[in-house]
């Protein structure tokens, strides 16, 4: 049994920790608020918007602790569909950078006003497929980035071969300051299944988390948010059974202090 000392600091610890999630919860408010002022711009296409309520942006940069003062990698933006959402909340107190495959971005959307301050980085970086091979291989050396609080990326994890990956994990990690988060969303994959004709765009989410420790990462936290109940991992992420409605790993990583 506990004496009273014992009970007295686990009430003094667990209120302590409800008062600093109450605080997290505070704080988040004001992002949140620019968030959804950021979802209701006129750059977002109708397409975009019709994906928010599947790719819940809003609950996803809560649970990786996403704030408007924090400097922010993006990884592999594809169109921007969440540049447009991070670039004006951190317009003011942060600042958020692009890499890898970014050079859509900056021919097209960072000329538009309100995107002026992104920043696009690592531009020395290639990517590309080798005839035959069913993923990009990476050549980066850094990411040009140096103590950045967030390191970001969606969807793109499956995309790499393996030592693209490792690259991947590595370069994102040096670019963080102690203690910062390295956040990934992709599709599933079954546990252990190997390639086939089926599985190209999904991933492993035990596999994910054995490499990007093996970069120096601490596996922090995960999220359902983009669990599935009816996606059976059976079908390719194109498909009309499970567009639009995958199930994805929602991972937190740390980098330690």
């Amino acid at each position: 049994m506990m004496n009273k000392a014992t009970t007295s600091i686990l009430a003094i610890a667990m209120l302590a920790l409800l008062s600093s999630n109450l605080q997290a919860a505070d704080e988040f408010k004001a992002v949140e608020a620019k968030l959804e002022k950021a979802m209701k711009s006129a750059a977002r296409t109708e397409a975009e918007i019709k994906r928010d309520r599947n790719r819940k942006p809003v609950a996803t940069l809560k649970f990786f602790g996403f704030r408007d003062d924090m400097t922010v990698v993006e990884l592999v933006p594809g169109g921007g569909w969440y540049t447009k959402l991070l670039a004006p909340v951190l317009a003011d107190k942060g600042k958020l950078f692009v890499a890898l495959g970014a050079g859509r971005l900056e021919d097209g959307l960072l000329k538009e006003k309100g995107f002026e301050k992104v920043v696009v980085t690592a531009k020395e970086a290639t990517m590309g497929r080798k005839p035959g091979a069913a993923r990009y291989h990476l050549n980066v050396n850094d990411l040009g980035v140096d103590g950045a609080d967030m390191v970001l990326t969606f969807r793109n994890y499956h995309n790499f071969d393996a030592p693209g990956r490792a690259v991947m994990n590595q370069v994102s990690f040096d670019a963080l300051k102690p203690g910062g988060v390295y956040a990934l969303v992709d599709h599933t994959r079954r546990h252990m299944q190997g390639d086939n004709d089926e599985n190209g765009r999904r991933f492993d989410a035990v596999l994910a988390i054995k490499e990007i420790q093996a970069a120096g990462f601490v596996f922090e936290d995960y999220s359902k948010l983009h669990y599935r109940l009816d996606d059976e991992l059976r079908y390719e992420v194109g498909r009309k059974t499970v567009t639009g409605n995958t199930d994805r790993w929602t991972l937190k990583f740390r980098k330690p202090k």
